[in-house]
């Protein structure tokens, strides 16, 4: 539990990062600080990650459960909606990809039987 607690906390502090290095990247000891914040957060003794996320992100997550399990509804539905879609999509492009090579191999091939004469088949050597 420890570990997924991290993980969320690290994973907000990574999204949050990308913002505050384009901003205040250029304050002394910025980096530094930053270092000292994700050892604090890994650190056993200091337990961060854990303190963070009890007294943000579960309260947080807690009030919004309801929105969340929503919207994880809708995204398998429209997830699924997308795949049955792509699918169609694709298995049409490969029926009609597989009739157009029919329709050539099958011109060239009676373009090359053709070009066969009965002498050159009469040529051929007969096996017993």
């Amino acid at each position: 539990v420890r570990w997924i607690m991290y993980w969320i906390v690290f994973a907000l502090f990574m999204a949050t990062e990308t913002f505050t290095d384009l901003l205040i990247s250029w304050f002394p000891f910025y980096y530094e600080v930053k270092m000292a914040f994700v050892i604090w957060l890994l650190s056993p003794y200091t337990r961060g990650a854990s303190l963070l996320y009890r007294r943000f992100v579960h309260p947080t997550l807690a009030r919004r459960e309801k929105d969340i399990d929503a919207f994880l509804v809708r995204a398998r539905e429209r997830g699924y909606q997308t795949m049955l879609r792509f699918g169609k999509r694709g298995l049409n492009l490969a029926a009609t990809a597989a009739v157009q090579a029919a329709t050539k191999s099958q011109g060239a091939l009676a373009g090359r039987l053709r070009s066969f004469s009965m002498h050159d088949l009469r040529s051929l050597p007969e096996r017993a």
